[in-house]
């Protein structure tokens, strides 16, 4: 009969080294969970603490990103150490470094950001495109014709009735005119309308104006 002793010893031999090599798999995954931290937080900007929506947050030590929302609020999962980039458009990129410091798996940050803007000198611009022009309009200027003499114009009595001999008949006098006409109505009540064909006033005031020539076209 064969001795099957170191058979069974390899055999044993090789089920400690699977199990040790599991037990330090697990242990690893475990520390690497524990490191693990839920960053969550806001972007603002430095000015006037307005929110930043759809910042860019990217994670430079692992390779990965996240884009805050319409409100700047962003979450990601970081681990201690990590180095985060925040850009946003007419915003100077700004960084955050992870604390390794931190006992608990979530982290809640305010971050804000500067804006990048260039101060440019002053510059005044002028209706006249070189000197000479500067030149000739203030020679040909009127200085009389100021906004009080153009209005005091605007408003004189050849404006105003030569403006209102072109405005439609308003509402005072269209209710004028149908109270003339329904009086009328009512006068004649009963009886046939007025009818200045048989007048003999109105045929005696048109044949002295005939006379006095008062009817040729002006």
């Amino acid at each position: 009969m064969k001795n099957l002793y170191p058979y069974s010893t390899k055999i044993s031999f090789t089920i400690v080294l699977v199990f040790i090599f599991v037990s330090m798999r697990f242990q690893s995954l475990s520390q690497s969970n524990d490191s693990l931290i839920q960053l969550s937080g806001v972007v603002v900007s430095e000015d006037d603490l307005e929110a930043l929506p759809y910042t860019t947050i990217f994670d430079k030590s692992i390779r990965r990103g996240v884009i805050a929302d319409y409100y700047g609020y962003f979450s990601l999962v970081v681990t201690p150490g990590d180095t985060l980039l925040f850009s946003f458009y007419g915003h100077k990129t700004s960084s955050f470094i992870v604390p390794d410091t931190l006992k608990d798996n979530r982290y809640s940050i305010i971050h804000m950001m500067q804006k990048d803007t260039v101060n440019l000198p002053q510059v005044d611009v002028y209706p006249w495109p070189s000197r000479e022009d500067f030149a000739r309009a203030f020679v040909e200027m009127e200085p009389y014709d100021d906004a009080l003499r153009r209005a005091q114009r605007e408003l004189s009595g050849e404006s105003l009735a030569f403006a209102a001999a072109r405005l439609q008949v308003d509402a005072g006098l269209a209710q004028s005119y149908a109270t003339n006409q329904r009086n009328t109505k009512l006068y004649t009540m009963g009886q046939l309308p007025m009818n200045n064909l048989f007048n003999p006033y109105s045929w005696a005031k048109f044949i002295s104006d005939w006379k006095n020539g008062e009817l040729k076209r002006q």
